[in-house]
């Protein structure tokens, strides 16, 4: 069975069960014209489950969500998340403003004090101005519905330094009924979740328990949005969540599902997942190029991962890239102290299908082709080490002087 696949899609508002409403608050002092506030609610109680940043110094809005998915997560009514304000590093009373934004967001909507979960993102350090806060929530909840043009606003209200929206969504059909997942996320800078600042916001009409999105969402997780660098700075307010509304009267959670559902769902979760976090790449602050930093034989899946890191996270690999450089020795250099034990006689370095690099020897002849392909603004980079099966794929940006020009300040 295939799944149908729509990129820049309305996002949320495409899924059976929800409805979104968003709002401009000022919460940034730019404006009401800039949406920053948003509502994703469900129509009835559905399960959630959610993956959080793995930073030791969490905002208050993690520190809630956790505390929510651990006694309500069959029982959520919906979310609220705000932009320009990250709510983090605010002690006492930031923990108090998450708790009276879920309950405002409740009482908007007629749900208990206790349904819905809180998202921030933005400047860390100072409290939210709760009173526009509120004001938003109320405007955003006026607007509720399942219109797209709503939906593009709600993806809209998430973002800070990115410069446009993201949503996709994916569609099967499963025993003549129609399965939806759809997301929307942000994220452009601040961006290497072991998980950016990265929200995003899954939601489907599957059914499913709690326990059972929690696998589902960490599998897709694990190969996406955990596999991703624009910067290699780690968040304090990372978050994704998935909410499951039911309303398709397809389980694809429990042990009676056919394994060919449950296949097909995660398929289709992974899809939305990678495209979304994809998409957070190639919107980095001032980026150039988006590279596919692919390490394949290697002993363990957690030594692809440290070449692949110590490769994506190299600030002279990101300034070659950044200037067009096919510059293999970083690559072979950054590999080497990621320390997994490579061995250099056996490593082969490719730029997309182009060796560089075989069995330790270089190969300049094919230098002119190299530099054909880091001209692309989207190209690979693969290492071969011949010690195992094991391989990982890191999606990594290129390092401009626009970056540290816009990072410079606040």
């Amino acid at each position: 069975m295939s799944i149908e696949f729509t990129n820049d899609s309305p996002g949320v508002s495409d899924v059976p069960g929800f409805r979104v409403g968003a709002a401009g608050c000022d919460i940034r002092n730019k404006g009401l014209d800039r949406l920053d506030l948003t509502l994703v609610v469900a129509d009835h109680p559905c399960a959630a489950a959610g993956v959080f940043t793995t930073n030791d110094v969490k905002a208050a809005p993690v520190r809630f969500c956790q505390q929510v998915l651990a006694v309500s997560a069959e029982k959520i009514r919906g979310i609220v998340g705000n932009s320009g304000n990250a709510n983090a590093c605010t002690a006492a009373q930031g923990d108090a403003d998450a708790v009276a934004m879920a309950k405002l967001a409740a009482a908007a909507v007629g749900a208990p004090s206790d349904a819905f979960l809180v998202c921030s993102t933005g400047r860390i350090g100072e409290l939210l101005p709760m009173a526009k806060v509120a004001e938003g929530i109320k405007v955003s909840a006026s607007r509720l519905s399942r219109d797209a043009a709503e939906g593009v606003r709600s993806a809209n209200a998430i973002l800070t330094s990115d410069t446009r929206p993201k949503s996709v969504t994916a569609r099967f059909v499963w025993e003549g009924k129609t399965v939806t997942i759809a997301g929307i996320a942000k994220g452009a800078g601040m961006i290497e979740p072991n998980m950016a600042t990265m929200l995003a916001f899954v939601c489907t009409d599957a059914a499913a328990s709690p326990a059972e999105l929690k696998t589902a969402l960490k599998s897709a997780s694990d190969q996406s949005f955990n596999c991703v660098s624009v910067d290699g700075d780690m968040s304090t307010n990372d978050t994704v969540l998935l909410l499951a509304s039911g309303v398709s009267g397809v389980s694809v959670g429990a042990a009676s599902a056919p394994s060919g559902l449950r296949t097909l769902f995660q398929e289709a979760l992974d899809k939305v997942c990678f495209a979304l976090a994809e998409k957070i790449v190639g919107d980095g602050e001032k980026i150039t190029k988006v590279v596919s930093v692919e390490i394949e034989g290697a002993r363990t899946r957690a030594d692809a991962e440290k070449i692949a890191r110590a490769i994506g996270n190299s600030l002279l690999v990101k300034s070659s890239w950044y200037g067009e450089d096919p510059n293999w020795g970083r690559l072979a250099d950054a590999a080497g102290y990621a320390r997994t034990g490579l061995e250099e006689a056996k490593l082969d370095i490719y730029y997309d299908d182009i060796p560089a690099v075989l069995g330790g020897k270089p190969l300049p002849e094919n230098k002119p082709q190299w530099k054909q392909v880091v001209k692309a603004a989207r190209f690979a980079v693969r290492l071969k080490l011949n010690l195992g099966d094991a391989k990982f794929r890191l999606l990594a940006a290129d390092l401009t002087d626009g970056y540290v020009n816009y990072n410079k300040s606040e």
